[in-house]
């Protein structure tokens, strides 16, 4: 059995109304979709894809996290 594990993915609406998906764990991992649903579908995908590569089976191994955040700065 797998063990569970909670990664962080920005989802970010772009300007053409697509809402692309990323998993910053990873190198590459990022998707897209007409909605948040459907990218969140497409990043586990990813997900399993970028998984194949012993650099981020790696990267996962190494991620242990106490604690994240996201936050928006307005910058001017």
């Amino acid at each position: 059995m797998k063990k569970e594990v909670q990664l962080p993915i920005i989802v970010e609406k772009d300007e053409d109304g697509f809402y692309v998906g990323e998993c910053p764990v990873f190198s590459g991992c990022y998707t897209q979709g007409k909605n948040i649903d459907e990218t969140l579908k497409n990043i586990k995908e990813a997900i399993d894809l970028c998984l194949e590569e012993k650099e981020n089976q790696q990267a996962l191994k190494n991620f242990h996290p106490q604690e994240l955040g996201f936050h928006i700065l307005t910058y001017a």
